[in-house]
């Protein structure tokens, strides 16, 4: 493989969202966007050219740094299909997710183990469980109401009634009605209250009880192979980037890859970014123990740079959570990863701090946006600028208030 500290002048990026039912074109716009922003802040040329060839879905970047020229092909690594499959309209569907996933978190005791982490990302994991619980309690305080009324029509029309089973069962009927009726409309809000998406995806990371449901694990082979044929071209770098949900994707595809990979002396450089990571929610199962090993293994590969850079501002993140020890997988032998803050609060303006510090999800993507107040975190010089990961970041030293110690009580690496 070629040296860390190559400049770049030809880079493949591969993206790896998170749990998110959008098409791919979201973030090509949203990367279109704040890139530009990002640029005139920052004072370099960037721009975005025409789609990639191919099958897959991305776009050309070119930028000018001090005179050096970069060209990235950026692609996004697609899996929304997967997502809006696992996801149900049913509100009798979501209210079993609910129950199973309870169950698969508190009866492995991982929840508990959670909870000594980041309290953000377990907000995050009660809410939904809070809200639903609320909203079923308020539908059934409705039909209560709508029973009471019923039967007092139907004992002030017919008079006190021989058959209370008859009266019952006349009233049940509106009450039942309304008890659905209020159910329905709480879930026809969720784009606003988002309880039924966060539900479904605590749920779709719990349902294989730690290991890759089938079809995503089908679409995982799909991106190594892409992976693959990325190494093999005439590159200077490899960037793979995961986010949120897409951090324990790519840190699985990343080490398939390098364990069939046939390493060449002039390779692309190899680089890997995690950003926001939900990493606990899954590799403290059970049944994470090939995403346990793979990152066991990545933490120890002298081929690859892997940064991972979440925010305590970030509330639906492990924030300075260092994925492998506290998965129980650290240790002398760990080279990786390099774990610091993007500090929102200090990388964005006052004002706009105070405008998005309570806009949760947006503040979750906030890694993928532009900063007015950049200190060393660019996600556009980072993915189309000269520079390595392994460049960029060999002098920076890790968050000090990072969590370094062991927490899951399942560490192994083996079935």
């Amino acid at each position: 493989m070629r040296q860390g500290d190559t400049t770049v002048r030809r880079r493949k990026v591969f993206y790896i969202p998170g749990y998110d039912p959008f098409p791919a074109r979201r973030y090509r716009e949203l990367y279109r966007r704040e890139s530009a922003v990002q640029a005139e802040i920052s004072g370099y040329a960037l721009a975005m050219k025409g789609p990639l060839g191919g099958e897959g879905f991305g776009w050309q970047v070119e930028t000018v740094t001090d005179g050096q020229t970069t060209l990235t092909d950026y692609e996004v690594l697609t899996w929304s299909d997967i997502v809006r499959d696992s996801q149900s309209r049913s509100v009798g569907a979501v209210y079993l997710a609910l129950v199973q996933t309870i169950w698969t978190y508190l009866s492995t005791g991982a929840l508990f183990r959670i909870m000594r982490l980041r309290k953000g990302p377990v907000i995050a994991a009660l809410y939904p469980v809070g809200m639903l619980t609320l909203q079923a309690l308020l539908a059934l305080l409705l039909a209560v109401c709508v029973l009471s009324s019923a039967l007092h029509v139907l004992d002030t029309v017919a008079g006190p009634s021989g058959s209370p089973v008859w009266a019952y069962a006349v009233a049940g009927a509106p009450a039942a009605y309304a008890f659905m009726w209020l159910l329905r409309y709480f879930r026809n809000q969720d784009g606003r209250l988002y309880v039924y998406y966060l539900m479904q995806d605590f749920a779709y990371s719990a349902s294989a009880g730690g290991a890759w449901p089938d079809a995503l694990a089908k679409r995982m082979t799909a991106f190594e192979h892409q992976l693959r044929r990325a190494l093999a071209d005439d590159l200077d770098e490899v960037l793979i980037v995961g986010h949120s949900s897409g951090a324990h994707i790519a840190v699985s595809v990343l080490a398939s890859v390098l364990r069939k990979h046939t390493e060449r002396s002039d390779g692309p450089t190899i680089s890997l970014l995690t950003l926001g990571h939900v990493i606990p929610m899954v590799s403290f199962l059970p049944g994470a123990e090939r995403l346990r090993a793979d990152l066991k293994q990545l933490s120890r590969s002298a081929d690859v740079t892997w940064v991972d850079v979440t925010a305590p501002g970030d509330g639906c993140c492990f924030a300075l959570c260092d994925p492998v020890a506290v998965s129980g997988q650290g240790g002398a032998n760990a080279r990786g990863p390099l774990v610091f803050s993007a500090a929102f609060s200090q990388s964005l303006s006052p004002e706009r701090w105070r405008a998005l510090r309570w806009r949760f999800f947006r503040l979750h993507f906030q890694y993928l946006c532009a900063f007015d107040r950049p200190r060393d975190y660019d996600y556009f010089q980072i993915t189309a600028g000269p520079q390595t990961l392994h460049m960029r970041y060999r002098d920076r030293p890790a968050s000090r208030s990072r969590i370094v110690h062991s927490v899951s009580g399942y560490t192994s690496v083996t079935p």
